[in-house]
Protein backbone atom coordinates (compact mmCIF):
# COMPACT_ATOMS: atom_id res chain seq x y z
CA UNK A 1 0.00 0.00 0.00
CA UNK A 2 1.13 3.34 -1.37
CA UNK A 3 1.77 6.51 1.75
CA UNK A 4 -0.84 8.10 -0.31
CA UNK A 5 -3.44 5.58 0.69
CA UNK A 6 -1.80 4.79 3.71
CA UNK A 7 -2.40 8.23 5.01
CA UNK A 8 -6.25 8.61 3.08
CA UNK A 9 -6.68 5.04 4.74
CA UNK A 10 -5.51 6.22 8.62
CA UNK A 11 -7.54 9.64 7.90
CA UNK A 12 -10.76 7.88 7.26
CA UNK A 13 -10.92 5.50 10.30
CA UNK A 14 -10.27 8.74 12.38
CA UNK A 15 -13.59 10.14 10.47
CA UNK A 16 -15.32 6.44 11.18
CA UNK A 17 -13.83 6.49 15.08
CA UNK A 18 -15.20 10.04 16.16
CA UNK A 19 -19.26 10.68 16.50
CA UNK A 20 -18.08 13.79 15.24
CA UNK A 21 -18.81 14.69 11.65
CA UNK A 22 -15.43 16.38 11.05
CA UNK A 23 -11.95 15.43 12.11
CA UNK A 24 -9.09 18.40 13.04
CA UNK A 25 -5.70 16.86 13.28
CA UNK A 26 -1.99 19.00 12.67
CA UNK A 27 -0.75 19.20 9.58
CA UNK A 28 2.95 18.16 11.07
CA UNK A 29 2.06 16.05 13.54
CA UNK A 30 0.10 13.91 10.69
CA UNK A 31 3.67 14.39 8.71
CA UNK A 32 5.75 12.84 11.53
CA UNK A 33 3.20 9.84 11.76
CA UNK A 34 4.27 9.35 8.31
CA UNK A 35 7.48 10.38 7.53
CA UNK A 36 6.59 12.92 5.03
CA UNK A 37 7.05 16.13 3.83
CA UNK A 38 3.89 18.33 4.58
CA UNK A 39 3.13 18.78 0.67
CA UNK A 40 2.17 15.08 0.92
CA UNK A 41 -0.21 15.50 3.20
CA UNK A 42 -1.37 18.32 0.90
CA UNK A 43 -1.64 15.77 -1.65
CA UNK A 44 -3.65 13.40 -0.35
CA UNK A 45 -6.03 16.46 0.89
CA UNK A 46 -6.34 17.38 -2.53
CA UNK A 47 -6.90 14.56 -4.21
CA UNK A 48 -8.50 12.30 -1.97
CA UNK A 49 -10.63 14.40 0.19
CA UNK A 50 -12.32 16.52 -2.22
CA UNK A 51 -15.79 18.24 -2.47
CA UNK A 52 -17.42 15.79 -4.78
CA UNK A 53 -16.34 12.80 -2.87
CA UNK A 54 -18.60 14.18 -0.26
CA UNK A 55 -15.57 16.30 2.12
CA UNK A 56 -14.78 19.97 3.09
CA UNK A 57 -11.40 20.64 4.07
CA UNK A 58 -9.96 23.44 6.12
CA UNK A 59 -6.55 24.44 6.02
CA UNK A 60 -4.36 26.61 8.29
CA UNK A 61 -0.90 26.57 7.13
CA UNK A 62 2.48 27.37 9.37
CA UNK A 63 3.86 26.09 12.66
CA UNK A 64 0.70 25.48 14.44
CA UNK A 65 -1.35 24.81 11.48
CA UNK A 66 -3.91 22.25 11.37
CA UNK A 67 -6.08 20.11 9.12
CA UNK A 68 -10.07 19.79 9.72
CA UNK A 69 -12.18 17.45 6.97
CA UNK A 70 -15.87 17.90 7.12
CA UNK A 71 -18.06 15.07 6.05
CA UNK A 72 -20.70 16.42 3.64
CA UNK A 73 -23.53 14.70 3.73
CA UNK A 74 -25.02 14.82 0.10
CA UNK A 75 -27.75 13.18 -1.94
CA UNK A 76 -26.59 11.06 -4.71
CA UNK A 77 -28.54 13.74 -7.11
CA UNK A 78 -26.52 16.96 -5.31
CA UNK A 79 -23.11 14.99 -5.34
CA UNK A 80 -23.79 14.63 -9.53
CA UNK A 81 -24.65 18.10 -9.74
CA UNK A 82 -21.25 19.41 -7.85
CA UNK A 83 -19.42 17.23 -10.46
CA UNK A 84 -21.15 18.36 -13.25
CA UNK A 85 -20.89 22.50 -11.86
CA UNK A 86 -17.69 22.15 -10.38
CA UNK A 87 -15.61 19.76 -11.38
CA UNK A 88 -16.12 19.57 -15.35
CA UNK A 89 -15.39 22.21 -17.76
CA UNK A 90 -15.28 22.05 -21.55
CA UNK A 91 -12.82 19.67 -21.71
CA UNK A 92 -11.34 16.84 -19.15
CA UNK A 93 -8.79 14.28 -18.94
CA UNK A 94 -9.37 10.88 -19.13
CA UNK A 95 -7.47 11.01 -15.45
CA UNK A 96 -9.63 13.51 -14.01
CA UNK A 97 -12.46 10.71 -15.27
CA UNK A 98 -10.88 8.05 -13.37
CA UNK A 99 -10.46 9.86 -10.52
CA UNK A 100 -14.52 11.41 -10.64
CA UNK A 101 -15.30 7.80 -11.20
CA UNK A 102 -13.22 6.54 -8.31
CA UNK A 103 -14.99 8.90 -6.00
CA UNK A 104 -18.60 7.40 -7.28
CA UNK A 105 -17.76 4.19 -6.20
CA UNK A 106 -16.64 5.00 -3.19
CA UNK A 107 -19.78 6.58 -2.71
CA UNK A 108 -21.60 3.37 -3.98
CA UNK A 109 -23.08 5.58 -6.56
CA UNK A 110 -21.89 3.55 -9.41
CA UNK A 111 -20.88 -0.17 -9.35
CA UNK A 112 -17.28 -1.15 -10.59
CA UNK A 113 -18.75 -2.52 -13.87
CA UNK A 114 -20.56 0.44 -14.43
CA UNK A 115 -17.46 2.87 -13.55
CA UNK A 116 -15.25 -0.02 -15.88
CA UNK A 117 -18.07 0.76 -19.05
CA UNK A 118 -17.56 4.23 -18.74
CA UNK A 119 -14.14 4.57 -18.22
CA UNK A 120 -14.09 1.95 -22.13
CA UNK A 121 -16.29 4.43 -23.40
CA UNK A 122 -14.36 7.48 -22.92
CA UNK A 123 -10.62 6.08 -23.15
CA UNK A 124 -8.59 7.06 -25.93
CA UNK A 125 -9.17 3.99 -27.58
CA UNK A 126 -13.02 4.66 -27.82
CA UNK A 127 -12.36 8.00 -29.34
CA UNK A 128 -9.77 7.10 -31.82
CA UNK A 129 -11.58 8.50 -33.92
CA UNK A 130 -11.29 11.84 -33.45
CA UNK A 131 -8.19 14.15 -33.87
CA UNK A 132 -5.91 14.09 -30.60
CA UNK A 133 -6.62 17.42 -29.88
CA UNK A 134 -10.43 17.39 -29.76
CA UNK A 135 -10.90 14.11 -27.76
CA UNK A 136 -11.16 16.27 -23.78
CA UNK A 137 -13.66 18.09 -25.24
CA UNK A 138 -15.90 14.99 -26.96
CA UNK A 139 -14.98 13.60 -23.22
CA UNK A 140 -16.09 16.05 -21.11
CA UNK A 141 -19.66 16.41 -23.21
CA UNK A 142 -20.05 12.49 -23.48
CA UNK A 143 -19.31 12.18 -19.48
CA UNK A 144 -21.64 14.94 -18.95
CA UNK A 145 -24.64 13.26 -20.69
CA UNK A 146 -23.86 10.36 -18.80
CA UNK A 147 -23.93 11.90 -15.54
CA UNK A 148 -27.20 13.68 -16.62
CA UNK A 149 -28.59 10.51 -17.19
CA UNK A 150 -27.93 9.30 -13.98
CA UNK A 151 -29.83 11.86 -12.09
CA UNK A 152 -33.00 12.00 -14.14
CA UNK A 153 -33.60 8.31 -13.32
Amino acid sequence: MGLTTQIEKFLLDMMNDTEKEFIEIGRNELAERFNCAPSQINYVLTTRFTPYKGYYVESRRGGRGYIKIIKLEMTEEQLINKILNGTIDKTITLDKVLHILRGLVQEDILTIKEARIIQHSLDDNALRHIEVNDRSLVRASIFKNILLALVRD
